[in-house]
């Protein structure tokens, strides 16, 4: 089977339809599927439900669908930078599902291992716990929380396979291997391809089985979330010269 794909509009060419459900690795701007997101706001499908740790910011990210309003509702743990992600849902224009991080984490990879429920004590007695059944384990009170399984992952790998394998680079490696296991067909987009059988098998953190198709974008602009910098000190410059040092 040929996995590789020409380009993201090629690789998503009948896999997208209106109100399906989308997990979108990352986590902040790392390790999103930029390319693949991107060509999801060009087919124009509609009423998305995304599962994703957050929206991108602004103009970057699952924020370009939120621009042409294709999400219908996000699943997600932060709202954080984006201020339309804001906007659209303190409008009421946008369902939001809110998740402690790690119960969103344990909800995709119970998804991808086939287990529907599982309980937490994160949670109980809060706004989170309310509509979900809440059960006493030894004394102590636990909320059932439902494992997530999409039809389409979309993910960002630093290197993969021509077999699908894949291998994520540092903090990329966040929610983009779980979501490649929990869901129907998951597209891969990587920084770098190879031939099969040129990855180091104890190096691949998402075997290609869970894979269905992969397009190389290359090399990724490395942007950033939040610039946050301090002043530095300033110290005398020689007398005369006029310029601080």
């Amino acid at each position: 089977m040929n996995k590789v794909y020409p380009d993201a509009k090629a690789a998503l060419e009948g896999v997208l339809r209106d109100n399906m459900m989308i997990m979108s690795g990352g986590f902040g701007l790392c390790g999103i599927a930029e390319a693949l997101s991107d060509a999801i706001r060009e087919s124009g499908v509609k009423g998305l439900t995304v599962v994703s740790n957050n929206a991108g910011v602004d103009g970057i990210g699952l924020s370009r669908l939120l621009e042409t309003r294709q999400i219908k509702k996000m699943i997600s743990s932060y709202v954080g930078e984006n201020k339309l992600f804001a906007q659209q849902f303190l409008a009421g224009e946008l369902e939001l599902e809110f998740n402690p991080q790690g119960t969103l984490a344990e909800r995709i990879r119970a998804g991808g291992a086939g287990i529907p429920a599982f309980y937490t004590k994160t949670g109980v007695g809060t706004l989170i716990a309310e509509g979900k059944e809440v059960k006493e384990f030894d004394g102590q009170k636990y909320l059932m929380e439902r494992g997530l399984f999409a039809d389409l992952a979309i993910v960002h790998a630093w290197k993969g396979d021509t077999a699908g394998n894949l291998i994520y680079r540092k903090t990329a490696r966040n929610f983009n291997p779980m979501m490649a296991t929990a869901a129907k067909i998951t597209v891969a987009e990587v920084e770098h391809l190879v031939p099969a059988g040129e990855l180091n098998p104890d190096h691949i953190h998402t075997p290609g089985i869970f894979v269905k198709r992969i397009i190389e974008v290359g090399t990724a602009k490395k942007r950033i979330e939040f610039r946050n910098t301090r002043p530095r000190p300033t110290s005398a410059a020689p007398a005369g010269t006029g310029v601080e040092i």
